[in-house]
């Protein structure tokens, strides 16, 4: 293993994207401590501490929604933009000629993404900046020190500005560091809130207020969910496929019986991320609407994080988004016509459209359980978290992000090694990448 991590600063490219991706992860940590003018960070951590409904969105804003800082908005309305035009792109014609044009589609297809990221994220500024009028502290003392009329614009402002950088950050790593730019921030984000957990969990067992046994169940339970997310990651099926000998010459080639490894979550953490996105517009739209009162009392109970609905339309959208990403990811006919024209068949299927339709088949047969499980790994922990009342770190949704994030970098990490001939994190076997 040291000899696999000396191995990684021996590759120049290698090394300096892995430098890269660093330095971005920093510049995006320093931005996420850059307080929004006109604001007490302070009382609007103690405010919003008490309010169980905003933890989760400040575990993926990486602290910032809590301290109101320039970053605040995170990189959800990117996420949401992206879900959006995805989601248009099954029904648009217009857009699923982009996705079929290639490279210059998908660049169209990512500027319009760009475009509705920059609406959304005033649209949430403009809820947010709201909202933060509204917090006063215990004492009375009002968290925002400007008049409205000049805080409010200047929010709006500061708020979409954070939100296109950190989309420009990602896109960065994307393209010259190393693993998913966006998934990366979000996973820097979650790993920032790690020391503060556990600190924060050691002084309540300390001050007696944790029970020291509730503490070991939480981590025996974490340790299982990581177990359990990296076999599943791992697991595939594979098909078997033949190809038939052909003799050139004096060159014999082909008669090599092959697989088509298919994974059991072919979508990765994306599921997870744009399940957790939706699950964030309920409390976007009521701090656009404050004066509501249904909508407040729709939010803070029956959507509450942990609460049976919640639960119940989160998990169903983690199983929407597998088979929608997968749909996307996939295209067995694509594969099915590959196959057949390099000579290749599924023994007992016939080439073409029947054997698209075996290929279909069984990606829909193992994607199901595969999304059942991440479902019920990223909803029933927070069942045990509103029964234990700890932190929002130790929830499923987190974990599930930050393992699957970690594989997929480690497997981008390890084809650069194997292509120059050093041998990766794992000797016996590869870590099997999953489309992000």
């Amino acid at each position: 293993m040291l000899d696999t991590f000396a191995s990684i600063f021996k590759v120049e490219e290698l090394r300096k994207r892995i430098l890269f991706t660093l330095g971005i992860l920093v510049v995006y940590r320093i931005g996420g401590h850059i307080p929004t003018p006109g604001v007490d960070g302070a009382i609007i951590s103690e405010v919003l501490s008490s309010q169980s409904i905003f933890g989760l969105l400040d575990l993926f804003a990486g602290g910032a929604f809590a301290k109101a800082t320039i970053f605040a908005m995170g990189i959800m309305p990117y996420i949401s933009a992206s879900i959006m035009l995805q989601l248009l792109g099954a029904v648009v014609p217009y857009l699923q000629r982009l996705q079929r044009e290639g490279e210059e589609g998908r660049r169209k297809i990512t500027q319009y993404t760009r475009y509705l990221t920059v609406g959304i994220a005033a649209l949430q500024a403009w809820g947010t900046a709201g909202f933060l009028t509204t917090i006063v502290s215990p004492s009375g003392v009002s968290a925002v020190h400007m008049s409205t009329g000049a805080f409010i614009p200047l929010t709006i402002l500061t708020f979409t500005c954070g939100t296109i950088f950190i989309m420009w950050l990602g896109e960065q790593i994307t393209e010259r560091g190393i693993g998913n730019g966006i998934s990366l921030i979000i996973f820097i984000g979650i790993i920032a809130r790690f020391p503060e957990a556990v600190v924060m969990e050691i002084q309540l067992i300390f001050a007696g207020t944790r029970d020291l046994v509730v503490s070991a169940v939480m981590v025996a339970m974490m340790l299982a969910v990581i177990a359990a997310v990296v076999l599943m990651t791992r697991a595939q099926r594979k098909i078997p496929v033949q190809y038939p000998r052909k003799v050139i010459g004096r060159r014999v080639f082909g008669g090599a019986t092959t697989h088509l490894p298919l994974s059991v979550n072919s979508a990765g953490v994306i599921p997870i991320i744009f399940a957790q996105s939706i699950m964030f517009l309920p409390s976007t739209v009521a701090q656009l609407f404050p004066s509501v009162e249904w909508l407040q009392n729709l939010v803070a109970q029956s959507l509450a994080p942990g609460g049976f609905w919640y639960s119940m339309i989160y998990g169903l959208i983690i199983v929407f988004f597998a088979f929608f990403y997968t749909a996307i990811v996939f295209n067995p006919m694509e594969m099915a016509d590959n196959m057949r024209k390099n000579g290749g068949y599924i023994p007992g299927i016939r080439p073409g459209k029947n054997t698209a339709q075996y290929i279909e088949k069984v990606l829909t047969r193992i994607t199901l359980p595969g999304a059942l499980f991440f479902a019920a790994i990223a909803v029933l922990p927070w069942v045990l978290i509103g029964q234990l009342e700890v932190n929002y770190f130790f929830g499923g949704t987190g974990l599930l992000i930050v393992v699957g994030v970690a594989l997929d970098t480690l497997q981008q990490i390890e084809s650069h090694l194997v292509m120059r001939h050093y041998d990766g994190f794992l000797k016996s076997g590869r870590i099997r990448g999953r489309s992000m």
